[in-house]
């Protein structure tokens, strides 16, 4: 990664966010000084991608201790579900804040003073990010060893969806991390990303990600996979996760569902990549997700450009959820899971 880039700065007790709805053609930091702002950035998309939401949320509940005049137990749980509201499919945002409110709760049976409990919070959020580009590191690594037993021979042609470099990690990053990594041992041929309707995220921020990387890409609206895989000009997917069940189901951008199945039909194997903080075993499959409607103005409009007639309806899931039978294997810090074998999932989380 780019330390340049870095999407998330914490300076002088200040959260700066890259505004990344302003990318690729303008990079502007959103300051960001209370526990309201972390909240809106998180849910206006300022910043996104699960793990970059759940540092984030970190930050959040840093600053909002920071600004209070004493703290209660109650006080700290309510401030933690106001953040977690946000936005309720990307697990690592409750993970990340309920680890805040642990470190809260133990603040103050402890007896430690509220700087006491501030200063942790924004060691916790420090330590969180530094740990991910070891464990990004780690999952590009499993995925390049992956790719190096599967395809032999030639470099690759590799698709992604939605975004998960480091604007989406801070770190590294997850199934782009895995690209990056490739690149970097010089196995890239070619990238395909996906543009990811209604909000282009492959279109500003991947094609962002891989230009700063001089990784060779190209962008592709979401109905030219069929075609370029039975062109076989995809020798493999990766794609990241928000939350992934128990045994395996797991939601991620819309559209990538259907990635999936195409994938399945043509027999390119289909990677998800995600840290442990994306999973949530405690649901036993992707029914249980809960998926984020989001407004109908992103379909309709284009910043603000009308495109359908007045009045016109649309439907705007946030994400879908693929089957774990159409996913050739997940890859997390902790190794490699086969959701074809019932329970390996879970057994690898708790290793």
């Amino acid at each position: 990664m780019n330390q340049s880039y870095r999407p998330i700065v914490w300076k002088d007790h200040k959260l700066f966010l890259l505004d990344q709805r302003q990318l690729p053609h303008s990079e502007i930091f959103v300051e960001v000084t209370n526990l309201e702002g972390c909240a809106t950035a998180i849910r206006d998309m300022v910043v996104r991608g699960a793990p970059c939401i759940g540092f984030t949320a970190i930050y959040g509940m840093a600053l909002w201790v920071k600004n209070q005049s004493e703290l209660t137990e109650a006080a700290c749980r309510a401030a933690c579900d106001q953040m977690i509201a946000a936005r309720p499919t990307a697990v690592n945002l409750s993970y990340e804040v309920n680890r805040c409110f642990e470190i809260m709760k133990e603040g103050l049976a402890s007896t430690a003073g509220k700087d006491a409990i501030y200063q942790r919070l924004v060691a916790f959020g420090h330590e969180q990010i530094e740990k991910s580009q070891e464990k990004n590191t780690l999952m590009a690594q499993i995925g390049f060893s992956e790719l190096q037993k599967k395809l032999t021979g030639k470099k690759w042609n590799l698709m992604t969806h939605c975004n998960t470099g480091f604007l989406a990690c801070g770190s590294l990053g997850t199934a782009l991390g895995v690209i990056s990594y490739s690149h970097s041992k010089g196995q890239v041929a070619h990238v395909y990303a996906d543009e990811t309707r209604p909000y282009m995220q492959g279109t500003r921020l991947t094609a962002f990600e891989l230009s700063k990387e001089n990784i060779p890409y190209s962008i592709v609206v979401e109905g030219a996979a069929s075609y370029l895989m039975s062109h076989d000009k995809v020798d493999a997917i990766f794609v990241g996760a928000d939350r992934i069940a128990a045994n395996g189901d797991t939601a991620n951008k819309i559209g990538t569902s259907t990635l999936a199945i195409v994938a399945k039909n043509y027999g390119v194997p289909f990677y998800v990549v995600a840290p442990v903080s994306s999973f949530d075993v405690q649901i036993p499959d992707g029914k249980h997700i809960e998926i984020e409607m989001r407004a109908m103005s992103e379909i309709t409009e284009l910043r603000g450009l009308r495109l359908a007639p007045d009045g016109a309806q649309s439907v705007n899931p946030s994400f879908d959820v693929t089957d774990h039978r159409f996913i050739t294997g997940i890859i997390c810090e902790k190794g490699f899971i086969d959701p074809a074998i019932a329970g390996d999932l879970v057994r690898v989380v708790n290793s």
